[in-house]
Order: C-alpha cells, then structure tokens, then sequence
C-alpha cells in the first residue's frame, strides 16, 4: 500500500489492518472527524461539549498561575514547587483538630448541626434535658466485653483530642455515645469532629457474628 505524508498519529489502528482500503471505521458516542491513513480512513470521535473532559493533564489551579509555577520548572536545574495547603472545606472532618470554646461563643444552630450531621456516620441530633442540642450514636456489640473494648477504643481517641464523649454501656451488647459542648450549652465544631474521628475506629470484629444458616 503506497504511504502518503500525514501528521503523526497517537492513535493506534492495528486492529483495523483486515480492513479494505477506504473503509470509514466509525467510534461511536461522540461527533466524528475524519484522517486518512494512507489509504484508509478513520472516523475518530471528539469529546464533545467536554462530557468527560480532557484525559490527561489539567488546567493549572489560580494559585498555581499566580505562582509562576511553569517558569520554575521548565527547563530550570534549580525546581521550586509550591505545595498548596487544603483548606478545612477540603479535610474531612476525622483529619481536624479541636479547638478551644470561648463560653461566650453561640452553640450550632439547627440548620448549622443538620448539614454538619451529613458528614458523620449514624449519628442523630437530640436535645438535652435543657433544651440544648447533642448528638447520639448507637451500637450493637457482641457481648459485654465487646462493649467494654469499644468504650475503651472511643476514650482513647477522645484523649487524644481533648473532647471527651459521653459514653454508656446500656446493656451487655448496647453502647451509646453523646457528644455536646457543656461550656456552650450545646453542639459545636469540636462535637462533630469528634464524632467523624469516633466513626473511624474500627468496630467490625465487635460485632454481633451473622447466623449462618444451612
């Protein structure tokens, strides 16, 4: 097959050489463009309107521009780079810390603790014999001393923190957690990063063992 001079194409074609020349090979999903290969001719298929987006490499981020990144790496001995820092939206909250609360600081509000709620795991808003609000999150245990590790795992990350839960065995397979600000009078930040870093331990070999039947 005679060859004709075309642009390089990163495109592989090797399934296609039981094709006759001058079959239109359709990729379907996307608007077609056309390139001859020689003799024959391909239809490739163009992202269009971006529905996945670009493969490969993507647009630098405005702070990364701001930094002059590209001048700094390319062709350069001497590579700086600038690592840009997540910003609490960005974390999850098991990866903050707890702060300090000023009494004089207003607890959550209702609206404020239900979109927080969506970030924890099995945890619901109560109130308090005062009125204030707390979240409660319950487990079912195998036995009592399965209850009394999960305790234990729980105290041990609270310690860590500086937040510390109010914990129950209610009964020999039950354990309930409350977390609330006693300072405040109700829900804080502290509350549900504590209880996204309580959603992290692991729990999976305290359960209750599934009956497996015949």
């Amino acid at each position: 097959m005679a060859t004709t001079s075309s642009p390089p194409c990163h495109i592989s074609v090797s399934f296609l050489r039981q094709l006759p020349p001058c079959t239109t090979v359709p990729f379907f999903g996307f608007s077609p463009t056309q390139r001859k290969l020689g003799g024959l001719t391909v239809t490739r298929n163009n992202l269009a309107q971006d529905f996945l987006g670009d493969f490969g490499a993507r647009d630098p981020y405005p702070e990364e521009i701001a930094s002059q990144f590209g001048d700094k790496v390319l062709g350069n001995q001497s590579t700086e780079h600038k690592i840009l820092i997540p910003n609490a939206s960005v974390l999850s909250l098991s990866q903050l810390q707890c702060s300090p609360v000023s009494p004089s600081q207003a607890p959550l509000s209702a609206d404020e603790a239900k979109t927080l709620l969506h970030k924890v795991l099995g945890w619901s808003i109560v109130e308090d014999e005062a009125g204030g609000l707390k979240i409660r999150c319950m487990w079912k245990v195998r036995d009592f001393g399965c209850g009394v590790e999960l305790i234990n795992r729980i105290h041990k990350v609270a310690e860590a923190s500086g937040h510390y839960p109010s914990l129950h065995l209610e009964s020999p397979t039950q354990v309930r957690a409350e977390l609330s600000t006693s300072s405040i009078g109700g829900l804080s930040m502290n509350d549900f990063i504590m209880a996204a870093k309580i959603d992290d331990i692991k729990t999976s070999d305290l359960s209750p063992k599934k009956r497996v039947w015949a």
